[in-house]
């Protein structure tokens, strides 16, 4: 069981690193106002969203206490996300807000799952 909680962590790892690696990706086309959302940033989104339930849901059969407020908060930011890289992903170009929000929503999840105890 363990090692399929430890499979599951390195795709939800996976799924950040696409959702941030393409906000990053997007600085130079940022600068041109060209900036659009990959489909890589919303695949990233939707692994983390899926990886993220299997492993809330694995905690429990390991006997692990579960912090249902973290997780909670933690769901509404990855929520946040995925509701404005929807509403955006079919523009040829986005607001100038649109990535960097989605990058530091980013970047507070991540700071929540490291930092909350």
């Amino acid at each position: 069981m363990e090692i399929l909680k430890n499979v599951i962590l390195a795709l939800h790892i996976i799924g950040v690193v696409a959702l941030l690696g393409g906000v990053l990706y997007q600085i130079g086309a940022m600068r041109e106002g060209k900036a659009r959302i990959l489909p890589a940033m919303m695949h990233g989104a939707w692994t983390m969203l899926l990886t993220g339930l299997l492993l809330v849901g694995l905690q429990y059969p390991l006997g692990n206490d579960v912090n249902n407020v973290k997780i909670s908060v933690k769901l509404v930011v990855l929520i946040a996300i995925i509701a404005i890289a929807l509403i955006n992903r079919k523009r040829e170009t986005v607001a100038a807000w649109v990535l960097p929000v989605i990058g530091g929503l980013t970047v507070v999840n991540i700071l929540l799952a490291t930092v909350w105890r």
